[in-house]
């Protein structure tokens, strides 16, 4: 039950970050740039685990942007860095456990 919480709060925050840059013109922009994500492929990279820890990576690699996000939604900084330790731990049908 606990992991059911943990994966639904991570996922909440995903997708609060993904509301929050596409509220920042400038920063979704760099963040597509960086990730290679052209704006049409947004809607089905959302499904991707991958693209969400590279998402919530890119809020974390620059503190500013970070405490930007975390001030606008009233998100703490930890809420953010659990979500990303969530999206980038191997999962049983990635093999890699």
């Amino acid at each position: 039950m606990e992991n059911r919480h943990i994966h639904q709060e991570a996922e909440a925050t995903a997708v609060a970050v993904l509301g929050w840059l596409a509220s920042e013109p400038d920063m979704l922009s760099r963040f597509l740039a960086l990730s290679g994500v052209r704006p049409d492929q947004m809607r089905q990279a959302v499904n991707d685990p991958g693209f969400l820890a590279g998402m919530l990576d890119f809020l974390m690699a620059h503190e500013p942007t970070l405490m930007a996000f975390c001030t606008a939604t009233g998100t703490k900084p930890e809420t953010v860095m659990a979500a990303a330790q969530r999206y980038s731990q191997p999962t049983l049908d990635s093999g890699e456990i």
